[in-house]
């Protein structure tokens, strides 16, 4: 026996089989049952304002519509066992099924597609306050490491060569900085998802009395979208949060990375804690950082999303095209693996221990200093060119001694040129070269002081 359709009046034979599970997408979808509940309650009593359904009526639907959201809740596999083509339409039979014909009144006016858009924005709005938060902890817990830690002094690196000393909290912070901005991506994809379309019909609008603006705000929503056709096909909100979570996702990954490293041997700058490392099967002296190894590689999966729903965009004519069925699986990974990877992120940091003297020590070779060392003779007078050009040269005579550039006799460096005196050995020290960078976003621990205290306070804002 063929199941019963929302749409099939004008067919005279039963859909494919093949046809029919490429074409449902209940399997997936089910994930905006609570949204399309929600969305029918708040439909319903929109009607009742239009004069469609009677108090009575609207009483009953309602009713029933709790009582198919509590029966999935209580048994959520019996939404697939229904056989129904996708959310709306389970939700449709269920209430049926306590509602009788009212189940079909509450489709007066509505369409799949105002439907749809409605319950992904409602699921979306929901979901990314659940990010809001655990962000806003990840947010914390950098700072709080970056208090832990306020002296620990660290190589600084471009190209992945150290480059200039810098504290390690100035470092932890600049992530700070990257995931505030996340932050403030998340909060404007918001303000863009909180538009009702409901009440839109298929695309041109409806012929009801509905009122859209206080249907909107009985959802919650800031405004109703302004035109029907906009409203139905608009997916700019879904590019929004796609776009939001790759970003973060490349900044999780950039710091994921840096923490890897500093976690091997070759730096033990970091290490781990035990609950959030494993170890080898075959070698027993391993200790691997997988959380944060499965964080990088969970980016791709979350920028493949974006790509991939960009792709679908680029070509759809006006309005509602089935492709718009694949919006929603990107998104629904997406929520779980953004979730999921911040969470992960924050325990790393909460437990992750540092060792500040081999950080320290790594900071005191390779001549990190040696900036330091031409802007010591930028003060008596030397254009810094000619400056950076010279002190190459006794990097490279310092290299050829096997000494640090604090340790260069005086003599080596006045073979070199006569502005060097005594006390440049105390211009070159790590604590110095650190502390003179106290203009604002330096490495200097006043700077750095200055700038957690700002940071806390923008993370409370």
């Amino acid at each position: 026996m063929a199941r019963k359709k929302l749409w099939g009046g004008r067919f005279s034979s039963d859909e494919d089989p093949l046809f029919a599970q490429f074409n449902d997408s209940l399997p997936f979808d089910r994930e905006l049952l609570e949204a399309d509940i929600e969305g029918s309650l708040a439909y319903a009593r929109a009607l009742e304002r239009a004069g469609i359904f009677n108090p009575a009526e609207r009483a009953r639907v309602e009713k029933g519509l709790r009582a198919v959201r509590k029966d999935a809740e209580r048994d959520p596999e019996a939404v697939l066992r229904s056989g129904a083509e996708d959310v709306h339409s389970y939700v449709e039979q269920a209430l049926y099924a306590r509602a009788g014909a009212l189940a079909l009144k509450l489709h007066t006016g509505r369409s799949r597609n105002d439907q749809v858009a409605t319950d992904l924005r409602l699921y979306l709005k929901r979901k990314e306050t659940g990010i809001a938060r655990a962000l806003d902890l990840l947010l914390e817990t950098v700072a709080e490491l970056a208090a832990r830690y306020p002296q620990a002094v660290t190589p600084g690196y471009t190209h992945l060569q150290r480059a200039q000393p810098v504290l390690f909290s100035h470092h932890i912070l600049a992530y700070g900085e990257m995931f505030l901005r996340d932050r403030d991506r998340l909060r404007d994809s918001l303000r863009r998802i909180d538009v009702s379309p409901l009440g839109s019909g298929a695309l041109s609008g409806t012929v009801y009395p509905v009122d859209r603006r206080a249907l909107a705000a009985d959802l919650g929503f800031a405004s109703a979208a302004p035109n029907s056709m906009d409203a139905v096909s608009d997916r700019d909100f879904v590019l929004d949060f796609l776009f939001f979570a790759a970003t973060l996702m490349a900044h999780l990954s950039r710091l994921a990375e840096d923490l890897i490293l500093y976690n091997s041997s070759e730096f033990a700058f970091v290490e781990m804690d035990d609950s959030v490392s494993s170890g080898s099967s075959l070698m027993p002296q391993k200790k691997n950082p997988d959380a944060l190894e499965l964080v990088r590689g969970k980016t791709g999966r979350v920028f493949g999303h974006l790509v991939a729903m960009l792709t679908v965009l680029k070509g759809l004519p006006m309005t509602y095209n089935k492709d718009l069925q694949e919006d929603k699986e990107g998104v629904f990974d997406t929520v779980r693996t953004i979730d999921a990877c911040v969470r992960m992120v924050q325990r790393v940091l909460e437990k992750i221990r540092l060792q500040p003297g081999r950080m320290r020590e790594a900071a005191a070779r390779g001549y990190l200093n040696a900036t330091e060392l031409a802007d010591y003779l930028v003060a008596k007078g030397l254009p810094f060119r000619e400056a950076h050009d010279l002190v190459g040269k006794i990097v490279m005579r310092a290299s050829e001694l096997g000494l640090p550039l604090e340790e260069l006799p005086l003599r080596e460096y006045q073979a070199f040129s006569p502005l060097f005196e005594e006390g440049v050995h105390e211009a070159l020290g790590l604590e110095r070269t650190v502390s003179r960078r106290k203009e604002l976003g330096g490495t200097s621990p006043a700077a750095v002081q200055r700038a957690l205290a700002a940071y806390r306070k923008r993370i409370r804002s």
